[in-house]
């Protein structure tokens, strides 16, 4: 009878214990938005500090900077998820026509390294911005995307890829983890990734030097027909190829190529280690 007692007990304790560990596991997470919207006018600034998150910014008409930052935490436990938003702090500041937006972990090194909040916490950053407005951006942990904008733009992401789609101004990119995309920009482009490829859109003609590297991918260019450049190409890790003529200049190699479109103009410099180069029509 005392073993039968006891093995009751020891069932009893599994049964509560399954209990809770359901209950626990049962709670999905939070999905948390907050909405911000600034006056300014065009030709301001916005400055975006963030430690982790995806950005996705577009132009639009009107005077108005809208944000959205969507934190969505997936965990076993409400009140985990609700210290991990707690843990993620996020300020707003307005400087006439600028907008400042900083976000940071308060828990830092190995704090954060115990929580793992890294796997739990999810960041997004939706922002629409005047069509004519400059873009300050720099994300630890997640992609760029920024579409039609006429201003200048400088976006750097230590993890994650960068795509900008009709841009007026000048283009400044760096990643240290993916691939690097610019479309139908208008002015100069400077572009540089440490582990992924890089591919742009050249379609009017550039006042300035253009400028992209890569240390782990190829590099492909389109150009309109009509576009004069000087082009500058060199890869230690595959081929430089281009499907129309160039008036060639110095030595040519396979690996290498110099000489000029429609007469020459800014320079296109390009550089790889580790993929081939192609020059293309569009």
């Amino acid at each position: 009878m005392k073993f039968y007692h006891s093995g009751n007990q020891k069932f009893a304790a599994l049964i509560a214990a399954s209990f809770l560990f359901m209950s626990c596991t049962s709670y999905g997470g939070i999905e948390d938005t907050i909405v911000k919207t600034f006056t300014v006018a065009p030709g301001g600034m916005l400055a975006l500090k963030s430690d982790t998150g995806s950005i996705e910014i577009y132009g639009k008409a009107g005077n108005d900077v809208k944000v959205e930052v969507i934190r969505e935490v997936k965990t076993g436990s409400e009140k985990k998820a609700q210290d991990l938003l707690k843990d993620f702090d996020i300020r707003f500041n307005q400087k006439n026509g600028d907008v400042l937006i900083e976000a940071e972990h308060r828990k830092k090194g190995w704090e954060r390294f115990w929580d793992n909040i890294g796997k739990h916490l999810r960041v997004k950053f939706v922002i629409s911005v005047p069509e004519r407005y400059n873009l300050d951006l720099e994300t630890k942990g997640g992609s760029i995307s920024i579409d039609s904008l006429l201003g200048d733009i400088e976006a750097k992401t230590s993890g994650g890829s960068i795509r900008i789609t009709r841009a007026g101004g000048a283009v400044d990119a760096h990643t240290s983890g993916g691939s690097i995309t610019v479309e139908d920009v208008m002015g100069i482009i400077k572009a540089h990734t440490s582990g992924g490829s890089v591919i742009a859109n050249i379609s009017r003609q550039p006042d300035s030097d253009c400028r992209l590297t890569t240390s782990g991918g190829s590099i492909t260019v389109y150009l309109k027909q009509d576009i004069g450049m000087y082009v500058d190409a060199h890869t230690t890790g595959g081929r430089v190829t281009a499907d129309f003529p160039l008036a060639l200049k110095g030595n040519i190699s396979k690996n290498a190529l110099k000489g000029e479109m429609n007469n020459g103009g800014p320079e296109l410099y390009l550089r790889t280690s580790g993929g081939s180069i192609y020059l293309k029509r569009f």
